[in-house]
């Protein structure tokens, strides 16, 4: 289990580098932590971010399509986008409007 927690803190860490008004993928940060194939293991970290001491912005991971999958796992199903919206990031029927220009890349602007 130790492997899990290890990986989780790490995705934790990443999710609260995230600039507010800009949002990335779930496998955005699994390949910036050298585990490309595990961007459903992210998503669990998301899931569990709720539990962390230090606050994780997790409305600002989506998936690689800027469609807001993880909205369920917040207290309501809107959330997840009133947050999102709240930074200025505009989202229409679940999805990222102007995706492209929001998306923040960790390989990019993280050295590693």
């Amino acid at each position: 289990m130790q492997k899990h927690e290890d990986f989780f803190q790490n995705v934790f860490e990443v999710v609260r580098l995230i600039p507010k008004g800009h949002v990335t993928s779930y496998g955005a940060i699994a390949k910036y932590l050298g585990a490309a194939r595990s961007s459903r293991m992210v998503g669990w970290a998301m899931n569990a971010a709720h539990s962390q001491k230090k606050s994780v912005p997790a409305h600002r991971v989506v998936n690689r399509n800027g469609e807001l999958t993880g909205k369920h796992h917040f207290p309501t199903p809107f959330l997840m986008q009133e947050l999102l919206e709240k930074e200025g990031i505009k989202v229409v029927k679940d999805k990222i409007k102007n995706f492209d220009k929001v998306y923040w890349d960790p390989m990019k602007e993280l050295e590693m």
